[in-house]
């Protein structure tokens, strides 16, 4: 992970993860992620609704998309607060393996209603690179 830009006060913060298609991507991230929230002094709340933010979005974007993912992470503003934006860029949807089958619904699909659930405002960009998945959480 590589900080592109850091400055201190109310100036944007932000952090741009390339993510492998591998096992144990999410779980590295989180780990990293853990060490720049820290840096950040974001609240152990914040922190948590974070890292679980992040989760859904990666896991969205390993299992349903095609590579490369990308996290990135900035400061906006939402209803007058400062908010943590949380993306995560993929080349879009992929094939399912077995030729066509939907995923059993009680194993999938309910990462974005959590995104939803613990943030201020989500939703999707769709451009010519991809599909962006986007939540905005509250910092305290």
């Amino acid at each position: 992970m590589t900080a592109l830009l850091h400055t201190v006060g109310p100036a944007p913060v932000d952090h741009v993860c390339p993510v492998p298609h591998a096992s144990g991507a999410v779980a590295a991230v989180r780990g990293r992620l853990r060490t720049v929230f820290a840096e950040w002094g974001l609240s152990p709340d914040v922190t948590m609704d974070a890292l679980v933010v992040v989760s859904e979005l990666l896991t969205n974007a390993l299992v349903h998309a095609l590579p490369p993912a990308t996290l990135r992470l900035s400061w906006v503003r939402v209803d007058e607060r400062r908010a943590l934006r949380v993306e995560v860029t993929d080349a879009g949807p992929s094939l399912p393996a077995d030729g066509g089958t939907s995923p059993d619904p009680d194993e999938h699909g309910r990462g974005i209603a959590i995104v939803t659930a613990l943030s201020a405002r989500c939703g999707i960009r769709i451009h010519p690179g991809g599909i962006t998945r986007w939540a905005d959480l509250h910092a305290a």
